[in-house]
């Protein structure tokens, strides 16, 4: 089978599935940009470390590989870098640094975008930044919660400026 040439790879969040709000207008946004797109379905598992482990036996390859996650998908997403190599990864609000899965993320991409809302009450922003500091990724607090759903148009702004530069 061939190697697609630009390829996106959702993970969704615990309690969302592989088509949600986010992942659909994202979707839609990677289709202008000639993506293909890539949205497993984890919800057979809460553990994040399974979820990472289902990413890596698909192992999705692209020329062109971008990663993106919400909440626990985004620590699926991160915690993937290292063996599939992304040439982007886009996190929103992602679920890093928990007790049992706060182990740092590797390989991940200088190009890194992530969006986090202020009013989180599920992942704080310090764990945004926590992980954005020490590796220059750009990172976005919006006036949001923990869904960023209202924020969906800035999100698709955010992701589109990111495929237009890999």
């Amino acid at each position: 089978m061939a190697i697609p040439e630009r390829l996106v790879c959702f993970a969704h969040g615990k309690e969302s599935g592989p088509w949600g709000t986010k992942i659909t207008r994202l979707a839609e946004v990677a289709r202008a940009r000639n993506f293909d797109v890539l949205s497993p379905d984890y919800s057979h598992t809460h553990d994040p470390k399974e979820r990472v482990a289902h990413l890596l036996k698909l192992a999705p390859r692209a020329r062109t590989l971008v990663l993106a996650g919400s909440s626990m998908g985004g620590y699926v997403s991160a915690m993937a870098c290292s063996e599939l190599q992304p040439r982007a990864l886009f996190l929103m609000a992602p679920a890093l640094y928990f007790p049992g899965w706060d182990e740092e993320p590797h390989g991940c991409p200088p190009a890194t975008v992530v969006v986090h809302g202020w009013s989180d009450d599920i992942v704080p922003p310090e764990a945004s930044l926590r992980f954005a500091r020490p590796r220059g990724a750009a990172l976005h607090l919006l006036d949001s919660g923990h869904t960023l759903k209202d924020q969906l148009e800035v999100l698709a702004m955010l992701f589109d400026d990111l495929l237009k530069r890999v």
